[in-house]
């Protein structure tokens, strides 16, 4: 008789509640975590209140990258250097391919408040210094299945509007008090990690509000149970292959990439400067 094999329910490696700095968590770097989680670099939750954020985070480069930034409450006026600008509402996101180099701003509408991610993934070598290009999603452009919100990959018939670099899934996950939800990633995504920006839930061990966790490299499914209404973001990846050489702003896989992005960088800002719209 013929039985099925299935891999244990993933452990957890490693947990952070980061560092905070005023109203942002920098809950992981490619110095630290990100290691770890390659393609997943870089992940801030922020938490800006009434006027405490009156002039925004201000024009600011990237490259060899992807930044993606998911709002789950306020409005944040948006420009960047490929020639776009608007608005991203609660619950929208916005893909910045940064590749060879772009700039970008976002400030909240009226100094609202606002709450969310920025994430951050590290480019393929045939992508890092390709030209830039950004993608903004209103909250109904976002598929959904069951309580996940796709971002990026496919969760089961639900697929992200975003052509990604590699093979990974970014879920953004809302659970009631008590729910029972079982992750399965894709074969071959031994990354996993989530980050809880409310409430609290047990994933093999309890995870609170403000908490970054890392499970174990395998192929098992993660099991999550809500402790009273949770929302969290949980990414999985095939694992990034490359060395992760660093800029200021900027990921790359060689120093040559990152030289090379850092000179289109400047060559961006002095451009901005020549259009007053860079201080």
């Amino acid at each position: 008789m013929n039985s099925i094999v299935t891999a244990p329910p993933r452990a957890i490696i490693h947990r952070t509640a980061g560092h905070r700095h005023g109203p942002i968590t920098r809950l992981m770097s490619p110095g630290d975590l990100g290691q770890l989680c390659k393609p997943f670099v870089f992940l801030d939750l922020f938490s800006f209140k009434d006027g405490v954020m009156p002039s925004g985070f201000g024009m600011h480069p990237h490259s060899g990258i992807v930044t993606l930034t998911y709002l789950l409450e306020g409005q944040v006026t948006y420009e960047d250097s490929t020639g776009q600008s608007g608005v991203l509402p609660s619950g929208g996101m916005e893909w910045m391919q940064a590749g060879n180099g772009v700039w970008h701003d976002g400030r909240p509408v009226s100094g609202a408040p606002i709450h969310g991610f920025q994430l951050w993934v590290a480019l393929p070598a045939a992508e890092e210094n390709a030209p830039a290009h950004s993608l903004y999603l209103a909250p109904s452009a976002i598929p959904r299945e069951g309580p996940a919100l796709v971002l990026l990959g496919q969760y089961g018939t639900a697929r992200s509007n975003v052509v990604t670099p590699g093979d990974m899934n970014y879920l953004a996950v809302h659970l009631n008090d008590q729910a029972r939800w079982r992750y399965t990633p894709p074969a071959g995504h031994t990354v996993a990690w989530l980050a809880v920006s409310s409430g609290r839930l047990t994933a093999g061990d309890t995870v609170n509000a403000g908490e970054m966790v890392v499970f174990e490299e395998s192929g098992g499914a993660i099991d999550i149970v809500a402790q009273g209404a949770t929302s969290f973001v949980l990414g999985s990846a095939v694992k990034h292959p490359h060395d992760l050489v660093m800029g200021y702003y900027s990921v790359h896989t060689s120093k040559a990439a990152l030289e090379k992005g850092e000179k289109e960088i400047q060559r961006i800002g002095t451009v901005l400067q020549q259009e007053g719209r860079l201080a």
